[in-house]
């Protein structure tokens, strides 16, 4: 069976207007949930990690898809700098060697 993982590195998608950005990527984790064939992880980075803490207007879809039964990661260093750690709402903290290993064994990566 393929594995497919989906990489955030930014609470924005695309470069260029932050606002738009946000807008995007709302509207892409919803397209997630919306998938046929769910991917099996999503790993969160950089501010990316910051979607998985209260607040968030992606919060509520990735509280769906890991009910879905979708692995969320959110790497723990990215966690500490925004002073999110005790605040996660979904998925785990992980390490970033955890985070390259996942990758290297994916079959496909998807990136906004």
């Amino acid at each position: 069976m393929s594995k497919t993982i989906v990489v955030i590195g930014s609470k924005t998608m695309g470069q260029g207007d932050d606002k738009l950005g946000a807008m995007l990527m709302k509207s892409f984790v919803y397209s997630l949930t919306q998938l046929d064939t769910l991917p099996n992880e999503i790993l969160l980075y950089n501010t990316g990690a910051t979607l998985a803490a209260p607040g968030s207007p992606v919060l509520p879809d990735l509280l769906s898809l890991q009910e879905s039964g979708v692995q969320i990661l959110t790497c723990g260093t990215c966690a500490g700098y925004f002073d999110l750690t005790d605040k996660i709402q979904v998925g785990s903290i992980t390490n970033m060697y955890a985070i390259v290993e996942k990758m290297q064994q994916a079959d496909h990566i998807i990136r906004p």
